[in-house]
């Protein structure tokens, strides 16, 4: 084969990918310069090939081709990134049969979240170091989806409005017994006792988020009303009025669902309620292999059915269901905006590859909430025969007094 024909093959493969983004607005530069589009509309974007090896492991790895070389420096994506990858995201490709068959087979394939699996899975994302997330978290160290009251609010106002949003869907009375699943830094466990007057009992398996919510309760006068647990939520022991879980679920795995149904139906006493904050998908998926690989090892989204299956053998009625999607984007905007302040710090201590794949992720997921490839509910429960409910969501907006 000439050099001349593999050359022709080459701009082939690459027209091929530029067609399959399926926007006009985006340009594909091989590694000599050449510029391929699909029209003349003013790019927003440029994907820049800086080998030509890189055409070989797309057509090997088409999962993993493109996260991988943009996370070695094979790849650079001009523009602004959250842009470009959203141009790129929307335009899903629909899934043939052997697509569905490979997402079944991958689905099953990764169930194992036992106790020990669970634990190694959350220090690698988690027990980066506290100083790390706290150099673009907010100051209440917040690692999930804000609510944001206006458009205009900043990040720190709306992870408290949001810890508010979660205390007001339960409807918390002072003196009660709260149990949360999955309390990250332990913010939200510190604002229902401080503003609340409820009592915690927080489970976590990771050693350095367990570590700072103690010491946060002890600094703010909470340490007799907020407990933190090294365990796993399968150990859940003692009754409570209210079960809480933000952003847990993605970790629990399909698998575990039924046991976390056993555990949510073994705590709560007779009036008791609860709320289930996590990503979603609309349809069935298996998590993308690269963020798997690099950000989020076992993790799973779940179908809003799966989350309603996680209750009803257990007859709880679920009683409010909502989309935070949009909010969950802004969030990573803010988040994304704060780490590249911070980047030249972090790439000192952790390398330019580390930056560039948490770049790629938080961006990523900003492009993936924008164009509906992921959701963020909160569904709110309560045993199915309780009387005592709010009449309507009034109590959620009021003014606090």
């Amino acid at each position: 084969m000439t050099q001349d024909s593999v050359t022709r093959l080459e701009r082939w493969m690459a027209r091929r990918i530029l067609e399959t983004c399926g926007d006009p607005r985006i340009r594909l530069v091989l590694w000599n310069g050449e510029e391929l589009r699909c029209s003349d509309a003013p790019p927003l974007g440029r994907v820049v090939f800086r080998d030509r090896r890189l055409m070989l492991d797309l057509a090997l790895h088409p999962d993993l081709g493109l996260p991988n070389a943009y996370q070695d420096g094979r790849l650079e994506i001009e523009g602004d990134l959250p842009t470009a990858l959203k141009l790129f995201f929307a335009r899903e490709p629909r899934r043939s049969a052997a697509k569905w068959l490979r997402d079944e087979w991958e689905l099953l394939r990764r169930r194992s979240r036992s106790h020990a699996r669970a634990r190694e899975n959350v220090h690698h994302h988690y027990d980066l170091g506290n100083d790390f997330y706290a150099q673009w978290l907010d100051e209440r160290m917040a690692y999930t989806c804000a609510y944001f009251p206006t458009r205009t609010a900043s990040l720190e106002e709306a992870q408290l409005a949001k810890m508010e949003h979660v205390a007001r869907k339960v409807w918390l009375r002072p003196g009660e017994r709260v149990v949360e699943a999955g309390c990250g830094w332990g913010s939200l466990a510190l604002h229902m006792a401080r503003h609340h007057g409820v009592y915690v009992t927080a489970y976590n398996v990771s050693a350095e988020q367990v570590a700072y919510g103690r010491e946060q309760a002890r600094a703010q006068g909470l340490s007799d009303r907020v407990e933190f647990r090294l365990a796993d939520y399968r150990e859940i022991e003692g009754s409570y009025d209210a079960f809480v879980s933000v952003g847990m679920l993605e970790h629990v795995g399909e698998e575990n669902y039924r046991a976390l149904g056993r555990v949510i139906d073994r705590c709560l006493a007779p009036h008791g309620r609860g709320l289930i904050h996590s990503i979603g998908r609309v349809q069935r998926r298996p998590m993308d292999p690269w963020i798997v690989r690099n950000i989020f090892p076992g993790s799973y989204s779940p179908t809003l059915e799966e989350m309603v299956g996680i209750l009803a053998p257990f007859d709880f009625a679920v009683i409010d269901v909502e989309d935070l999607r949009l909010h969950y984007e802004k969030t990573l905007e803010h988040w994304l905006e704060r780490f590249e302040k911070q980047a030249a710090a972090v790439e000192k201590r952790f390398g330019a590859r580390f930056v560039r794949t948490w770049r790629l992720y938080l961006a990523g997921s900003i492009a993936s909430f924008h164009v509906g490839n992921l959701q963020l509910w909160q569904l709110v429960f309560h045993r199915g025969r309780e009387r005592e409910l709010p009449w309507n969501r009034a109590h959620l907006y009021a003014r606090a007094g």
